[in-house]
């Protein structure tokens, strides 16, 4: 019998919230038992395992970007959209170091169908709209974008950018100058 006011949904939020803490590979449904007072295998009634946990996690971890990328582009164009873009990743892998790591989760077709993912491409094609890129193009760009953007934020989430002491750039003047980079690439992008 189902516990009473356990769902499928407050497994998937309180993983999300561990996977912030623990980190994701930490995510077990032994944990998340121990976290709502009850025997691991009660949770089988909601989630099917682990994987399908993670997977659970990183279906949230899209919605949630997705819709920040969403309210962070209306409005905004070129080289502000890239800023636009690229700071939602960066400030989620901060704030949400679990859930950004399970965004980056390989997806079977059945979940990657079911994700946010295909909003996540539209909506960097909607970035992209500032530059003359054709169709090829921009999936080119969405491409370069999104290896950008996501090898930088994970990176800068780890501290990796805090070396070099007091008088070398931030990690923030550095970003500046990544987006200043995507911008004239973009901006004067040939066709091939």
């Amino acid at each position: 019998m189902p516990r009473a006011g356990l769902t499928s949904g407050r497994v998937t939020e309180a993983a999300a919230e561990l996977a912030d803490e623990v980190g994701l590979d930490r995510v077990t449904l032994a944990a998340l038992a121990q976290r709502f007072g009850i025997a691991t295998p009660s949770l089988y009634t909601h989630v099917r395992s682990a994987d399908d946990v993670r997977v659970r996690v990183a279906l949230l971890a899209l919605e949630e970007t997705a819709d920040a990328v969403a309210a962070a582009l209306a409005g905004v164009g070129g080289r502000s959209a890239l800023v636009a873009l690229g700071g939602v990743w960066r400030d989620y892998a901060r704030a949400h170091p679990g859930r950004y790591a399970a965004t980056r989760l390989p997806l079977d077709a059945e979940a990657a169908a079911a994700s946010a993912g295909p909003r996540h491409a539209e909506l960097t094609r909607s970035a992209l709209r500032g530059y003359a890129l054709s169709a090829a193009d921009e999936t080119h760009a969405v491409r370069l974008l999104g290896a950008t953007f996501h090898g930088y934020a994970a990176l800068d989430a780890a501290g990796a950018f805090g070396h070099g002491g007091a008088s070398a750039p931030t990690s923030d003047d550095t970003w500046e100058r990544v987006l200043d980079g995507l911008d004239t690439l973009l901006r004067s992008w040939e066709a091939r």
